[in-house]
């Protein structure tokens, strides 16, 4: 089966590149690098980077450190053969880079063919945003789409059906838009106890929206 979509973990875990000393932050950038070239090696087309914490720094200190790092990962994809697609989380996951107006303006201002945009339905849906505006704002830099469900309040995927969100309309609102790209199932840590049943059952309800 093809891997299409790479992540590495690198948010609440030892290489989080929007907090630390000048040395971590290094180290962060050496390690996402050699995330790209992984990537590479097993035929991946893209590699997946949200942005993690920022801890208690002023906002201004923060964005500048969120560019100057996704300028460099760029930089480090372009040199791989990779593209990045950046993730925006929820209130509850990140500080710095939650909304589509953030995507879109760390898009303008890095402004790299290798960085694009994708939407995870929890993050916009759980700050009252249309997931299909991703597509309608981004046009050909939203390039990934994470379908999944949610209680509408908190950072918890669930599969589809078994949330608040309204997928079906989402999915029809989006194909509307335009997008007619790939989606991922993301359901995380809620479903350890039985990942096989859980993913089995999520990508048949996924079927039935689609």
């Amino acid at each position: 089966m093809p891997v299409r979509v790479y992540t590495p973990e690198h948010n609440a875990y030892p290489y989080n590149y929007m907090l630390g000393t000048e040395r971590q932050w290094m180290a962060c950038m050496d390690y996402l690098h050699g995330a790209f070239k992984a990537a590479s090696l097993i035929g991946a087309e893209y590699t997946l980077l949200s942005v993690g914490h920022g801890g208690c720094v002023p906002e201004e200190k923060r964005w500048a450190r969120l560019l100057r790092s996704l300028e460099y990962l760029s930089r480090a994809a372009e040199q791989e053969g990779q593209k990045i697609l950046l993730e925006a989380l929820t209130p509850m996951e990140s500080n710095t880079c939650t909304t589509l107006k953030q995507v879109q303006k760390v898009l303008e201002e890095v402004n790299s063919p290798a960085l694009l945009g994708m939407c995870d339905v929890v993050a916009p849906y759980t700050q009252g945003e249309d997931p299909a505006d991703y597509v309608r704002v981004l046009g050909e830099k939203m390039a990934h789409l994470h379908l999944v469900d949610g209680d509408g309040v908190s950072e918890t995927h669930l599969v589809p059906g078994e949330g608040r969100i309204p997928l079906r309309q989402i999915v029809g609102d989006m194909r509307r838009a335009g997008y007619d790209g790939m989606a991922t199932l993301e359901l995380v840590t809620n479903y350890l106890h039985d990942p096989s049943y859980y993913a089995r059952l999520a990508l048949e309800r996924a079927k039935e929206l689609l």
